[in-house]
């Protein structure tokens, strides 16, 4: 996991005079100043760090306007001011990157530069699509794919006709990226074509912010996350509502928030059409958008569900196909578990005889399990820092553990998917002690995997907190959230960012109870499981409104708009910790499963809170022996560690009156601070 940041500048950046005073500016003809409100290098070095503790890059050069590069510089202080240089008409490139290193043999360093003069950043990691050998790093692999790609003006461009040099060279970089498996956010520097490429995955499980020039700040940026110091001078802005899976709207950039979320995709600037003075807009000729190129992709955003409405025959088919394998795939179940201590893979798809017709909530069990296998395979973590967790006896992977389904599905598979020696991190947060809903079902939680594998080192960190005692910690994840500033992203903001430090105390064995801070760097995450299998409230409310075409309409909408009120937040406030976030619910091989089934087998929500909703994965519960944790309801994490309510308390007197003040735009501010 990777900070990663771009400030792209120069005079041959404009802006796009979509307002009068832009318009009067440009036709005017005054420079447009790259100091102002904006963020400096120094900044975003700063915020990059705690992502990335291991090491920080930067690679800095200028293009003139007769496609040369000169003054290419590297290292840590690269920066040299925020002037541009290069001479008259230079365009100037710097590129950061701060690395937490958690695959490979070796450590490895960013920004990555190659022979070529080629330039990568990359946030992510590489679970299929491109062959990635164990000791192998992720970036190091993409960029030399990233390297066989074609360059010509066609490809960049990626149009429809055909290429003429298909047949002598590599794919396009749509393409390569295309093909990838697994959460990512990049930007990448194709010399040969003088083009930026930027983007994140098709769910947006990897941050990626994005400064469109303004005449305040003529520069286009683009950043994991938004300096502390920026946030704190900015964090006044009102956010509109958001538009139900909408795009952002770009034609009137000076009048959003400095920062917006990059919506999914894949982009390019290709630097030629700069010389022309072109706007850096997305609607402008300069940035394009490109088409993911793969099928099977392109499925899985559009979200279609095979079957979504209960048919008499349909229904009498499901029920008759699965019950001929039931009985012999418990028993497979059963006796990989048995097996574990002699295989690191226990039980696979390949163990099952072919004719065999796997019930729904198998199937989502064996794609969960194979998920969790690919984010917690500790062969392919960085054997640097697993060396240290197994001298001490550390936890190389923790969960953020509320005791509900989620996270119990998550470490009941987690223990069948890591070796018995490791621990595992089960951290909890609270901000009503012992009293607090997910305090109470975490501690539930950890009997019930007592008791299906006594034999797992599993430990309980409580993360008590108060918000009286939380000033500079909300200020600082109010940088983090941003450009979310509602009362409900700081409490998740908040929630989530203690309970990822990972710093609380443990109940000993003896009745003891000491201080621990969790040295896990990989983290599992719950998210996407509600939005998949409508855990939602209003998801209920659609069905009894409309019945399961608007369920499935409202569970659509949810996956689709995921990238932008979920997880860009999350993935800021977690690794800034200096620990990467993984979700298993959102594998690409999951959301598939789970739109090959049909949706009365996902849930059933004329049945009670608890038991129709998200049924398929309380079915899956129960396969793993977690029968308490199968019947519990949804509580969200900052109703379940009430920090809504001690937020309530402090900034609006009382939980009734938040809840008036909630039936409009509520912005954040920092009353009582």
């Amino acid at each position: 996991m990777c900070g990663i940041a771009l400030v792209l500048s120069g005079d041959c950046l404009v802006v796009a005079p979509s307002t009068a005073a832009a318009a009067e500016a440009a036709a005017s003809g005054t420079p447009f100043s790259d100091e102002g409100k904006g963020v400096s290098v120094a900044e975003l070095k700063e915020a990059l760090r705690r992502r990335g503790p291991d090491s920080l890059g930067c690679h800095r050069f200028h293009l003139c306007a007769d496609g040369t590069i000169v003054g290419a510089t590297d290292g840590v202080d690269c920066d040299g001011g925020d002037k541009v240089g290069g001479g008259v008409g230079a365009t100037e490139l710097c590129f950061i990157g701060a690395t937490l290193q958690l695959r490979g043999a070796e450590p490895v360093s960013q920004p990555l530069v190659a022979q070529s003069g080629s330039v990568l950043v990359y946030n992510g990691e590489i679970y299929g699509g491109i062959n990635i050998a164990n000791d192998q790093n992720d970036t190091q692999s993409l960029l030399s794919s990233l390297e066989s790609c074609c360059c010509c003006d066609l490809h960049v461009a990626d149009r429809d006709e055909a290429y003429p040099c298909r047949e002598s060279v590599g794919k396009s970089v749509p393409r390569i990226l295309s093909t990838i498996k697994g959460p990512w956010a990049l930007i990448y520097w194709q010399t040969d074509s003088k083009t930026l490429w930027f983007g994140r995955d098709a769910f947006g499980r990897r941050s990626l912010l994005v400064h469109w020039p303004t005449p305040d700040d003529s520069r286009f940026i683009l950043s994991s996350v938004s300096p502390p110091s920026f946030s704190r001078n900015n964090s006044a802005t009102e956010v509109s509502g958001l538009e139900a899976g909408a795009d952002p709207d770009f034609s009137d950039h000076t009048k959003v928030s400095y920062w917006e979320e990059l919506p999914c995709g894949i982009y390019s600037i290709h630097l030629k059409d700069l010389d022309n003075n072109a706007a850096c807009t997305k609607e402008g000729c300069v940035v394009r958008k490109h088409d993911w190129t793969d099928s099977s992709l392109h499925t899985l955003i559009r979200w279609e569900r095979k079957s979504t409405v209960p048919t008499v025959d349909g229904l009498i088919s499901a029920m008759g196909s699965v019950d001929k394998g039931n009985h012999h795939l418990s028993s497979c179940f059963r006796n990989s578990r048995e097996a574990e201590d002699s295989t690191s893979n226990g039980f696979e798809k390949r163990d099952l005889p072919s004719d065999i017709c796997l019930s729904p909530a198998h199937r989502v069990l064996i794609a969960l399990r194979e998920s969790v296998m690919l984010r917690t395979n500790v062969n392919i973590l960085y054997q640097g820092d697993l060396n240290k967790l197994e001298e001490a006896e550390l936890a190389p992977i923790a969960i953020l553990f509320s005791g509900g389904l989620d996270s119990m599905i998550l470490a009941a598979l987690l223990d069948q998917c890591l070796d018995s020696k490791w621990t595992i991190d089960l951290l909890n947060v609270s901000f009503d002690g012992q009293l607090a809903p997910d305090r109470v079902s975490s501690l539930a939680g950890l009997k019930e995997l007592q008791r299906i594998s006594p034999l797992r080192r599993w430990r309980l960190v409580e993360i008590d907190s108060n918000l009286a005692n939380l000033k500079e910690e909300s200020e600082h994840v109010m940088s983090l959230i941003y450009p979310s500033n509602t009362y409900m992203d700081l409490n998740i903001g908040v929630a989530l960012w203690l309970a990822a430090s990972g710093d609380g105390w443990v109940n000993g064995q003896d009745g003891d109870r000491y201080k621990h801070k969790s040295t896990s760097r990989v983290l599992l995450v719950g998210s996407g499981a509600d939005e998949q299998c409508a855990g939602y409230g209003r998801h209920r409310t659609k069905y009894r409104v409309g019945g399961w075409v608007s369920l499935d309409e409202e569970m659509r909408l949810d996956v689709q708009r995921i990238w932008k009120r979920n997880m860009g937040r999350d993935d800021r406030c977690i690794s800034d910790h200096g620990k990467e976030a993984r979700f298993p619910f959102l594998d690409e091989s999951v959301i598939r499963t789970l739109l090959e089934i049909p949706l009365w087998d996902i849930a059933k929500l004329d049945e009670p809170v608890g038991k129709g909703d998200k049924k398929i994965l309380r079915e899956v519960a129960k396969l793993l022996g977690l029968q308490e944790a199968a019947f519990l309801p949804k509580r969200a994490i900052q109703f379940g560690s009430r920090i809504a309510r001690e937020s309530n308390r402090k900034n609006f007197g009382s939980n009734r009156a938040a809840n008036l003040a909630s039936a409009g735009s509520v912005e954040v501010h920092k009353r009582n601070h």
